[in-house]
């Protein structure tokens, strides 16, 4: 096998790597830079074997104009490929933002919502 087709194998979540999507029923709200990118009371969490749950936010409930589409991808297995956004005018801002514009079958509820690197950016889950 190449390691191109090494690279894109698919996998299917199970037993030995969960993966769950579920509505978030509080309001999360992510900035950078003293300036709101997002706020939802529509967010997917998403957790995933033993990794930090994430917070997947609905595209219509981010601020697209202060994001910027870069030309990094990423590939996961279970996920399916993931394309980037920075936030201009941040400290670490470049590639902070991935989605999954066609994910796999698995997680499908994701397809063209937001996610953010919590060490780049602050993310709130608050009550009100």
């Amino acid at each position: 096998m190449s390691d191109t087709a090494t690279a894109r194998r698919t996998l299917i979540p199970g037993p030995d790597h969960p993966i769950t999507v579920t509505p978030n029923p509080k309001r999360v709200v992510v900035s950078a830079g003293g300036k709101v990118i997002a706020d939802t009371r529509g967010a997917l969490t998403l957790k995933e074997a033993s990794y930090p749950a994430v917070q997947y936010i609905p595209r219509a409930d981010a601020d697209l104009a202060a994001i910027e589409r870069t030309d990094h991808h990423s590939w996961c297995p279970y996920k399916g490929e993931a394309s980037y956004f920075s936030i201009p005018g941040i400290d670490r801002g470049e590639n902070a933002i991935w989605t999954y514009e066609e994910p796999h079958d698995a997680v499908a509820e994701i397809r063209d919502c937001l996610a953010f690197y919590p060490d780049r950016v602050t993310i709130e889950v608050r009550d009100d």
